[in-house]
């Protein structure tokens, strides 16, 4: 008996605004990292900061244009199997 096919797979779908937002947090403590130990200093603060709210938006989008056909496809439901016989013979009333 073969009880691979019964378990659950354990993927899910992934929530693209949690997937972005947690991608920006992760960068913007990352700036910080960088700001925090003097490895970037001056300046280059300011071209440092968006580079987490773009890459963010990138896998966002990105996320979007891979998974939006089948999130958000319609899902057909209706009579499955053999189609019941009907009566195609149609009688005029006289």
């Amino acid at each position: 008996m073969d009880t691979t096919s019964d378990r659950p797979s354990g993927r899910h779908q992934i929530s693209i605004g949690h997937l972005v937002m947690g991608l920006a947090f992760l960068g913007i403590v990352g700036v910080w990292g960088l700001v925090q130990t003097d490895t970037v200093t001056g300046d280059d603060i300011r071209w440092l900061m968006p580079i987490p709210w773009v890459v963010a938006g990138v896998v966002g989008l990105a996320a979007t244009a891979i998974t939006g056909s089948r999130r958000y496809a319609v899902r057909q439901t209706g009579w499955v199997g053999e189609q019941p016989e009907t009566s195609q013979t149609h009688e005029e009333p006289s």
